[in-house]
C-alpha cells in the first residue's frame, strides 16, 4: 500500500535536524539539498523554509513522487490539490495538511486523526509546533485550530481513508485473504511414546520448536533426532512456560502442550 509507505518513510524521519550556525537554526537540511538551491537565499541558495520540501521528499522515497506536489511553496502545494479537485477541509490518512491564510504558512503529513486532533510528521517545525523550527518532528494538533487550513489527498491506488463524508466512497477496501494450504503438525503420538533413546525425526523437529519458543536445555547438538536428557529438561521448561507447576510439569509430554508447541509434520 503506498500510503503505508508514504507514513514509514516519513516516521523514520522523525528527529532529523536542520544545520545550526552562530546559535541559531538556519534552514539548511538535507531536504533543502535534495530539491535544489533557490536564488536569493543565504546558504548558496539553501537557507529556505523546507516544510513542504520535506513532503516532496517524502513522497519520492516512498517511490510515489507523483502523489504529492513537488515544490518548497505552501500555497502552490495547495493550488496543486485544488486543480485536480481533491482538498477538503476534513483529515485524511495520508493527507497533506494546510496551516495558515490560505494554507501558505506551514505543511505537513497526516499519520492518523480522531474526533479531535490531527497526528502528523512536520518538517521545518518544532517542539512548540511553529511553522519555522528545527527538524523533523510529530506533532498532534487540534482539527479545529482555525491555523488548520484544509487538507490535500494524493490519489493513493487503494483509495484514501477520510473523515469527510463526500470521500467515503473512496475509502481503501478491505482486502480478500489469500486461500492457503492449512499447515500440517504432527499428532499426540501418546505419553508412552517419549521414550529416552527413542529415535525419531519427530524428535528432531520437536527440539527445533522448543529451541524456536525460547526453551533451549539443551547441552548438546549430536542426536537430535534421539530423545535425550535435553529433550526432557526443553520440554520440561516448555510445559512450565504453558503455565504447568510440579507434576503437571513434568516429562512426558501431555497433548495439550503438544499441540500448543506445533510441531511441523515430518514428511
Amino acid at each position: 500500500m503506498s500510503v503505508a509507505k508514504v507514513l514509514s518513510v516519513a516516521k523514520a524521519e522523525v528527529g532529523t535536524k536542520e544545520a545550526r550556525a552562530g546559535g541559531h537554526w538556519v534552514n539548511d537540511s538535507k531536504y533543502n539539498h535534495w530539491y535544489g538551491r533557490i536564488p536569493g537565499y543565504g546558504r548558496d541558495g539553501m537557507n529556505y523554509p523546507w516544510c513542504a520540501v520535506f513532503v516532496a521528499w517524502v513522497a519520492a522515497k516512498a517511490g510515489v513522487p507523483e502523489l504529492y506536489p513537488k515544490t518548497a511553496g505552501c500555497a502552490v502545494a495547495v493550488g496543486w490539490f485544488k486543480a485536480q479537485g481533491r482538498f477538503s477541509e476534513y483529515p485524511a490518512v495520508g493527507a497533506q495538511i494546510f496551516f495558515g491564510n490560505g494554507g501558505g504558512a506551514h505543511t505537513g503529513i497526516v499519520y492518523a486523526y480522531d474526533a479531535d486532533y490531527v497526528y502528523t510528521y512536520e518538517g521545518n517545525t518544532n517542539a512548540q509546533g511553529g511553522a519555522e523550527g528545527d527538524g523533523v518532528h510529530k506533532k498532534r494538533r487540534a482539527r479545529r485550530d482555525p491555523y488548520v487550513y484544509g487538507y490535500g489527498y494524493p490519489k493513493f491506488a487503494e483509495g484514501i481513508k477520510s473523515a469527510d463524508p463526500k470521500w467515503a466512497k473512496h475509502a481503501p477496501k478491505p482486502g480478500k485473504p489469500k486461500p492457503g494450504k492449512p499447515k500440517a503438525y504432527e499428532p499426540f503420538p501418546g505419553a508412552a511414546w517419549f521414550k529416552e533413546g527413542r529415535k525419531s525425526p519427530v524428535i528432531k523437529a520437536m527440539r527445533k520448536r522448543l529451541v524456536a519458543v525460547g526453551c533451549d536445555r539443551y547441552k548438546s547438538s549430536t542426536d537430535q533426532d534421539v530423545i535425550g536428557s535435553g529433550d526432557v529438561a526443553s520440554y520440561e521448561a516448555w510445559q512450565r512456560k504453558c503455565g504447568y507447576t510440579g507434576a503437571d510439569a513434568k516429562w512426558p509430554p501431555g497433548r495439550s502442550t503438544w499441540d500448543a508447541l506445533k510441531v511441523p509434520k515430518v514428511k
